[in-house]
């Protein structure tokens, strides 16, 4: 079960600009004037797109240099998260409900870093859903979908299963996170509780889409409905006798 964590689970825009914009002085040497939206990006693509439209020349050590500086300012203001962010709808009681699913296993895909990630979902108390080491993080070098086959290969070495889109679920609220799940192999649960709206996650390709988190019995079926073993095909009725 990959959750995405922004406008799914949490919503700490906020906290996220101030750290993102710590991060572009210490590196550049000049304030942000400009921060792209991240429409479910991940953070290493959101760094050099930042520098691109505030007139910095990207160079090699940008990014490494970007990313330790964007987790150290993050790390700074954790304490803030709970107060001037906010928990999505629902988040908590659909965790702990799928948590009790029959072999079920949690974790994220996210575009956000992981040391961030975890701060994310920690000043929520979600972090004990999750199991960190399985998931897919914004600093990894891959597009989403390639980075759930990532995340898929960490949990067949950890659990010795092999995690298709047939036991693979994911949960996020863009069309690029149904774009990923569609090409990476997983069944889709698009929640619009961001900026993608119902149509919009439909016309993708998500195969179940919810409003929001709120109505935790409705997430539980959708994730046991698509992972549920096909039903054996009725055999033909025998022909009947001449």
């Amino acid at each position: 079960m990959l959750w995405n964590v922004d406008l799914t689970l949490v919503d700490v825009a906020i906290v996220s600009r101030d750290a993102y914009a710590e991060a572009f002085r210490a590196v550049t040497g000049r304030p942000l004037v400009k921060l792209v939206a991240p429409m479910g990006r991940p953070d290493s693509e959101i760094v050099f797109e930042t520098l691109a439209v505030n007139g910095i020349q990207a160079e090699d050590d940008h990014l490494p240099r970007f990313l330790s500086a964007l987790a150290a300012a993050f790390a700074d203001r954790r304490g803030r998260l709970a107060k001037e962010g906010r928990m999505m709808p629902g988040a908590r009681d659909a965790l702990k409900s799928v948590s009790r699913l029959d072999g079920v296993v949690q974790t994220v895909l996210t575009g956000t870093i992981k040391s961030n990630a975890v701060h994310k979902l920690k000043a929520f108390g979600l972090d004990k859903y999750i199991d960190f080491e399985l998931g897919g993080y914004g600093e990894e070098p891959y597009p989403k979908a390639t980075l759930l086959q990532v995340a898929q290969g960490r949990a067949k070495q950890r659990l010795g299963t092999a995690f298709t889109a047939a036991n693979t679920v994911m949960i996020g609220d863009s069309t690029r996170d149904v774009q990923a799940a569609k090409i990476g192999g997983a069944a889709m649960i698009g929640v619009a509780s961001g900026r993608s709206m119902a149509s919009e996650l439909r016309e993708a390709g998500a195969d179940v889409v919810l409003p929001d988190l709120s109505n935790a019995s409705e997430v539980v079926a959708a994730v046991a409905g698509l992972t549920s073993p096909a039903r054996p095909q009725s055999r033909p009725a025998p022909a009947p006798p001449r």
